[in-house]
């Protein structure tokens, strides 16, 4: 065969590639369209399913910390006293004193200040409870033109309910619920449980201290990269900053508060003044409720001492004046705007905190929330909503503008 033939020949062969790839190009598309979507289908898969699992792990999370309450609250509250304490701790460090004995005056100094502070409400406030049965009397004449206005209230409301009331049930059983008689059989019945739970509180305190330098720097040191090592380190600091900030700042407010309305109590004459600012110095860490609690009791309080009903409104009225110059003037300038937190989170955070926890979960809230908020910034926010509107579970399937060859 010439050479004139052979390129005649492939010259045809080639023609004939080129026209059985163009006819397998549509299959070619069509496979490569299959696979997308099987890719695409595989994701959303496996996001429903993170989604169902992360949406029970939320659920279940709250009540598996009520139900093991008894040690999960120690642990949180125990972790959130000593990263309070780490500033102390830090500056005792800087002087050369050992880690172990630096941790142990931390604690030490914490423990001094609780039992001095839980001394002044709890001694005097024995006395008060012991005072409350003779003071009936008292309290009636006091709250006499209160009784008067409500008394013609309940009668309409006796008088309404009669006429709609059904005839009685009979047979309703009683049931008797055994209570401790006096406050030394509650303290005997609670004390051994919560004496364990504070002294397991103390040693995860001293341990977290004792060892803090050491576990931030191994922290750091086992990441993986410079930038990640960075980052963990502003996470850590960042996170001690704002809760001992805040904590410390609060404590200072609350102190002073405490002791001013103490001074005023004592210049109106009303008994044991110091245990009333400690008192409102321990309800003011709970935001809205605390205050509104403290004056309630400062109510009763004076209730119970003068018979002048304006009078003994006098406590209730100091404490709310300066309640009201602490949280609108005072708090915002000294804390700032760094650990501002929105209401709604505060008040969330409380109801859950307090219903899984209760008084003390209520005063570990706002420590839990700024600590959750710290790390949150620094490691960015969850977006729920583009997880599931954007690429997530309930992203529409991407459909492909472009049409396979040949195509119309």
């Amino acid at each position: 065969m010439s050479a004139e033939g052979e390129a005649r020949v492939d010259q045809s062969r080639s023609d004939d590639d080129v026209a059985s790839e163009v006819a397998s190009a549509p299959t070619v598309m069509t496979e490569a369209m299959l696979r997308r979507d099987e890719a695409l289908r595989r994701d959303r898969l496996l996001a429903a399913i993170a989604l169902i699992a992360g949406i029970g792990l939320i659920l279940a999370t709250p009540f598996a910390l009520r139900a093991g309450a008894t040690f999960f609250l120690p642990v949180t509250a125990a972790l959130v006293v000593a990263i309070a304490l780490v500033p102390p701790l830090e500056w005792l460090e800087r002087r050369r004193v050992p880690s172990p004995l630096a941790a142990l005056i931390c604690l030490a100094l914490f423990l001094v200040v609780v039992n001095i502070a839980i001394a002044s409400i709890v001694v005097p406030a024995i006395d008060w409870f012991t005072l409350l049965p003779e003071r009936i009397g008292r309290v009636r004449t006091t709250l006499r033109p209160l009784i008067d206005v409500y008394a013609s209230i309940q009668n309409f409301v006796d008088q309404a309910m009669h006429l709609v009331q059904q005839k009685p049930v009979h047979g309703v059983r009683t049931v008797a619920i055994e209570t401790p008689n006096s406050l030394v059989d509650l303290i005997a019945t609670s004390a051994p449980a919560a004496i364990v739970q504070m002294f397991f509180g103390v040693l995860v305190v001293y341990f977290f201290l004792a060892g803090w330098s050491r576990m931030r720097r191994r922290t750091i040191v086992g990441r993986g990269s410079f930038g990640g090592a960075m980052a963990m380190a502003r996470v850590i600091q960042e996170v001690v900053d704002a809760t001992s900030a805040y904590l410390g700042t609060i404590t200072l407010i609350n102190a002073s508060v405490g002791l001013l309305l103490a001074l005023a109590l004592s210049v109106i004459g009303m008994p044991t003044p110091l245990m009333w600012g400690g008192l409102v110095a321990l309800l003011n860490y709970v935001p809205y409720l605390g205050p509104i609690a403290a004056i309630i009791l400062l109510a009763l309080g004076g209730v119970l001492v003068f018979v002048d009903l304006w009078y003994a409104l006098l406590p209730a009225l100091v404490f709310t004046a300066l309640h009201l110059v602490e949280a609108n003037l005072i708090t915002p300038t000294v804390v700032g705007r760094r650990l501002t937190i929105s209401p709604l989170l505060i008040l969330v955070a409380l109801s859950f905190w307090g219903w899984v926890w209760g008084t003390t979960g209520a005063l570990l809230a706002v420590p839990l929330l700024i600590i959750m908020k710290t790390v949150f910034n620094a490691s960015g926010h969850p977006d729920i909503a583009g997880f599931l509107f954007e690429e997530g579970t309930l992203a529409a399937p991407h459909v492909d503008s472009e049409q396979p060859p040949g195509a119309a």
